[in-house]
């Protein structure tokens, strides 16, 4: 079953609350701006993420697979 409209953006900020406070050990943080209609999820990195060499890693290796995890018709996650 795949999820729309609130119930969707309601799971991905709760898998988002629980990779934060591995982000904001570092000084980082991650906002939530937008899934796409093709389950592309659009995030902001902020703090120490946003200028991080390992920002990439983070987002896919853990970011990422936590979403993908928890909401498996996601497609991808992309930082703008």
């Amino acid at each position: 079953m795949i999820e729309t409209g609130k119930d969707l953006r309601a799971k991905i900020e709760s898998t988002l609350e629980s990779v934060r406070p591995y982000l904001k050990a570092d000084g980082g943080d991650v906002e939530f701006i937008d899934v796409s209609d093709e389950m592309v999820v659009k995030l902001r990195l902020l703090g120490t993420c946003s200028s991080c060499t390992m920002s990439r890693f983070t987002m896919k290796a853990g970011i990422e697979d936590s979403l993908k995890k928890a909401i498996p018709s996601i497609t991808s996650v992309i930082a703008i």
